[in-house]
């Protein structure tokens, strides 16, 4: 936000706050609350999910707070699949397997806390970057991007079909 001290946001996103869009997910984030302070404040990003899009299974050593703001998710943690809805909070542990598609049929939001903190800004356009030359079910450039970062790319992202078994459709 303009003129606000770092690690000061607004219920609404200011100019200040550019959607960084990710195609090949279907995913656009807006970096909410930047890791200004240090590297052991949280970092906050919203996310824009379109119908059927998610990131592929991947773990990292970041936790990640997850409060879907509408629609559903099908997520998958350590394995374990279950359905996250409008108001529902999802905690991963750091180091703990990770995915989620959006169930929803059309696009979805969520917030996300990410601790510790990390250049989010940076991240997410590395990551457009290396999403970009190739669907993420293939992307060799996800290697060279998660050694830079720490993630280890375990799978493809998840399929949205399989949350209808898991909630009565989507």
């Amino acid at each position: 936000m303009t003129g606000a001290p770092p690690g000061l946001s607004t219920a609404r996103p200011a100019r200040a706050e550019p959607i960084i869009r990710i195609p090949s997910i279907g995913m656009g984030v807006r970096v909410r609350i930047a890791a200004a302070w240090g590297a052991d404040l949280p970092v906050v990003v919203e996310t824009t999910n379109a119908a059927g899009f998610g990131p592929p299974l991947h773990r990292w050593e970041r936790s990640e707070i997850f409060e879907v703001v509408t629609g559903r998710f099908l997520f998958e943690v350590d394995g374990r699949r279950f359905i996250a809805r409008r108001g529902d909070l999802v905690s991963v542990p750091g180091g703990a397997a990770r995915a989620f598609v959006n169930v929803t049929g059309t696009g979805a939001r969520q917030k996300v806390i990410i601790q510790p903190g990390t250049d989010a800004a940076a991240f997410f356009r590395e990551l457009a970057a290396a999403m970009a030359a190739e669907p993420p079910r293939r992307c060799a450039m996800l290697r060279v991007f998660g050694r830079r970062w720490g993630v280890d790319y375990l799978g493809a992202p998840l399929d949205a079909g399989e949350g209808a078994s898991q909630d009565g459709g989507p």
